[in-house]
């Protein structure tokens, strides 16, 4: 089960966050949207419970259970990203109409999935207060964060499941063939995990936002506008 938070009327908007961020993330970009949005935290983080194992597929399914049925437009942040490309294959029963990935890391070197899944491997990192987990928490995810922390024995630690750095290296490209609806992929032009020829690469049509970096929505949550209005337009066509 995960934990969503809700607003607005209308069309709806599913927003996936990043790796060791949470659905807050998304709070001024989703008063931008013209109809109802609803924010989830990815398993293993913030207030959901952690994934019995961690992949793509196992969080588009969790996403999936949480999802009301209907017509969604569904945009993800890098992670986020990638399981909103899952969700619109259908294979999960989500009746995505739009999907968008934001700053999806295209390209892996065996150095970087190595990392990866060293970092995966390692037990949460225990501090002795609260404002100390905040700042690691903030620092994993890439962004300031208010929600991404949990007490334990000893003292408090990350939400963050570190097994979900072991996600893996997306097949973007296989995604993007099995899509059953329009999908876009965008990124900041400052973006060092999805760099404008990364993205062109993998989609001709991709769509590269001025000013930002990797993580646009919380930079200037205005930059996505475009994003946002290429999703309520394929929704509503």
């Amino acid at each position: 089960m995960v934990h969503v938070s809700r607003g607005g009327s209308g069309p709806l908007l599913v927003l996936l966050h990043g790796l060791g961020a949470t659905g807050s993330v998304w709070r001024s970009a989703a008063e931008t949207w013209p109809g109802s949005w609803l924010a989830v935290d990815l398993p293993g983080h913030g207030r959901s419970a952690p994934a019995a194992r961690c992949s793509f597929g196992s969080f588009a399914a969790a996403v999936a259970a949480a999802v009301p049925p209907g017509p969604v437009a569904v945009l993800g942040h890098s992670l986020g990203g990638v399981v909103a490309l899952a969700l619109a294959s259908g294979w999960f029963g989500v009746d995505v109409r739009a999907a968008a990935g934001l700053g999806v890391k295209l390209r892996w070197t065996d150095d970087e999935l190595a990392r990866a899944a060293s970092l995966a491997a390692r037990p949460p990192r225990v501090l002795p207060t609260r404002e100390e987990a905040a700042d690691w928490a903030s620092k994993l995810a890439g962004v300031p964060l208010d929600d991404g922390v949990v007490e334990v024995a000893g003292g408090w630690r990350a939400a963050l499941d570190p097994a979900a750095f072991g996600v893996g290296a997306p097949d973007v490209d296989g995604l993007l063939g099995a899509a059953r609806c329009p999908v876009l992929l965008a990124a900041g032009e400052d973006d060092p995990m999805c760099p404008p020829d990364h993205l062109r690469a993998a989609q001709p049509g991709g769509l590269v936002l001025p000013g930002v970096g990797h993580n646009a929505h919380v930079e200037r949550p205005a930059s996505i506008t475009p994003v946002l209005s290429w999703l309520h337009d394929a929704l509503l066509a």
